[in-house]
């Protein structure tokens, strides 16, 4: 296996990585945040509607602290895959543009997955607290 065909593979399982997780933290979304913000906003039939259309929502909401710590686990391996020391892009000039541009895509990916995540943590877990907080 030559030194390109290695990077190209390696380069793939970080981006295989990487849309897993985004695809992970959007399920903490779907299933927990978005009900709990419809209906804060008095939208319930629309929770109603969800969850008779898309039935699994309501097993998701089941077992939704594995959904955030796998989501949350799979942001910790893919933030590390990204920025541990020792990443490097090849020197040839066009493998290390394809390089710098997926890398660049990847942390996009990355934090956008970042910032769904907090926002279904926060909708699932601290928003009820909190107002119960604020209403005493």
């Amino acid at each position: 296996m030559n030194n390109e065909t290695l990077i190209m593979s390696t380069d793939l399982k970080h981006k295989s990585v990487t849309f897993f997780t985004l695809f992970s933290t959007t399920g903490t979304l779907i299933c927990c945040a978005l009900p709990i913000i419809f209906v804060t906003l008095g939208m319930g039939a629309t929770v109603v509607a969800m969850t008779s259309a898309f039935p699994f929502l309501v097993t998701l909401t089941h077992y939704k602290i594995w959904v955030f710590v796998f989501s949350g686990l799979m942001l910790l391996v893919s933030g590390w895959l990204m920025f541990r020391s020792g990443r490097s892009c090849p020197a040839d000039r066009e493998l290390a543009h394809a390089c710098n541009t997926a890398h660049k895509w990847n942390k996009r990916i990355y934090w956008s997955s970042v910032v769904i995540w907090s926002t279904g943590f926060a909708a699932a877990y601290l928003l009820l607290p909190i107002r119960i907080w604020l209403d005493t």
